[in-house]
């Protein structure tokens, strides 16, 4: 990286060039040294736009495409990925377009992919001047999106991220034409987190299937917001339906399927002594092992109120519109909270926060009924998986949720574990997720602590 710059130059330069050439010329180290003295909640007025992408990319920056695994340096007009062995129809195809000039937008289109990407990546940028009063803004054109959806993400540290979906307004967006989208960068920050020197400044990403073009990326130190965030503090606590974009064609239909049971077995006098409330792990006992579900626990009219990639927030949505109204159980198994770690990295007292919420709701609507709280089963291979450290750290706060009588806290998660603590593929192929033999070890495991609740 050069460590100078002509300055004779730079009346001849644009803004956004200007910039540019400051950021080439001046090193990480200096520019640290230059906002040292001002404090990392103050932004600087005097300190220039970032063009991440601007008429190409910053100087000295690269554009990568690509899935959840691997992604590939953007080195011509267009790439391709078609070749992920765990996702063999799903493709990935990034290109240079345009909309005002030449190669001055980026392009992504994408068909059945769980996760694809395009990213600027940069030589480190000392972010933390403009994380006060600053922007991330581009311009956004949703060609497709029907069903697929949008999220923009920064990196703030070593092995840390953060992103903000758009999944329902960039549907609406579809069609629409160029649109100027602006994120305060508090959208993007939390307490902790190192923004000292950023080498993946800006990514945008998309699930399902879609096809986007965006253009002139850049942040500044005082920008005007136009689009929204959820404030992180609060989130998992403010309920919400589940607005994913492989999620929207079932999650509500599911919902209103429950009611339509619960309005059901009212009207036949049937009664449901023990319900489950989770997420995909809880859910999924509809197809990885049904049978054991009925043979078990269909005396106790058990109700199935697992949601795939529910969070603590979505849970408490449902909880507040019906789920558990007109019924009478004598037990409520929960468990919830790992979608919060993996697919929000929720810190572990703001997961806490969320699950004390659904207790709470839980205990108003059911005074009657006792609540078993289960920890959050273990994630990732081993002992130091960063997913399944946030989940033991969610473990150990939740005890104080439970008073021994009307909520009682019960960890198995020895049982899925070898004696070392890894967690085997044969219990969870996907180290999250029991099969049918993980299922058959959480009855074991919980049965004679629920066997003692639903006296």
């Amino acid at each position: 990286m050069r460590t100078f710059c002509p300055t004779a130059l730079l009346p001849l330069l644009t803004a956004a060039a200007r910039a540019a050439a400051v950021l080439a010329a001046v090193p990480v180290a200096a520019l640290a040294a230059v906002t040292a003295a001002a404090p990392a909640s103050a932004s600087s007025p005097g300190l220039p736009p970032l063009p991440l992408y601007a008429k190409g990319p910053l100087p000295g920056a690269r554009v990568l495409f690509g899935d959840f695994d691997v992604q590939r340096p953007l080195t011509g007009a267009t790439g391709r990925m078609d070749d992920d062995p765990k996702l063999p129809h799903a493709v990935v195809e990034a290109r240079r377009t345009s909309r005002d000039g030449r190669d001055d937008a980026l392009g992504l289109a994408w068909k059945d992919a769980w996760f694809s990407t395009v990213r600027v990546e940069t030589a480190p940028l000392d972010l933390r001047p403009y994380l006060a009063g600053g922007t991330v803004s581009f311009d956004l054109k949703v060609n497709e999106l029907a069903s697929g959806g949008l999220a923009f993400r920064l990196d703030c540290g070593k092995d840390c991220e953060r992103k903000v979906g758009n999944v329902i307004p960039a549907r609406a967006a579809q069609g629409r034409g160029w649109q100027r989208l602006s994120y305060a960068l508090s959208c993007f920050y939390r307490a902790g987190d190192d923004f000292s020197a950023v080498t993946q400044p800006f990514a945008l990403d998309g699930t399902g299937s879609g096809d986007v073009e965006i253009a002139d990326i850049r942040i500044e130190a005082n920008g005007t917001p136009n689009a929204a965030c959820p404030d992180y503090r609060t989130v998992s606590v403010t309920p919400e339906p589940l607005n994913e974009s492989w999620s929207l064609d079932w999650w509500m239909p599911r919902h209103q399927e429950r009611l339509a049971e619960i309005a059901r077995r009212r009207a036949a006098g049937t009664r449901t002594d023990l319900v489950f409330v989770g997420d995909s792990i809880t859910h999924h006992w509809e197809k990885e092992n049904k049978d054991l579900w009925d043979a078990t626990w269909g005396r106790y009219g058990a109700l199935n109120l697992g949601y795939g990639g529910d969070r603590t927030e979505n849970v408490l949505w449902r909880l507040q519109h019906g789920e558990i109204d007109g019924i009478a159980p004598k037990v409520v198994v929960l468990m919830i909270g790992t979608n919060n770690n993996g697919m929000r990295h929720d810190g572990p007292e703001t997961i806490v926060a969320g699950i004390r919420r659904d207790v709470a709701e839980i205990r108003a609507r059911l005074p009657r009924a006792k609540v078993l709280l289960l920890a959050i089963f273990p994630r990732g291979a081993t002992l130091d998986d960063p997913l399944r450290i946030v989940n033991d750290r969610v473990n150990a706060l939740l005890p104080a949720l439970a008073d021994g009588r009307h909520v009682v806290f019960l960890d198995i998660n020895r049982a899925f574990l070898a004696p070392d603590g890894t967690l085997s593929k044969a219990v969870m192929p996907d180290l999250l997720h029991p099969n049918a033999h993980g299922y058959r070890i959480w009855q074991r495991a919980m049965q004679p602590t629920l066997d003692r609740l639903l006296r």
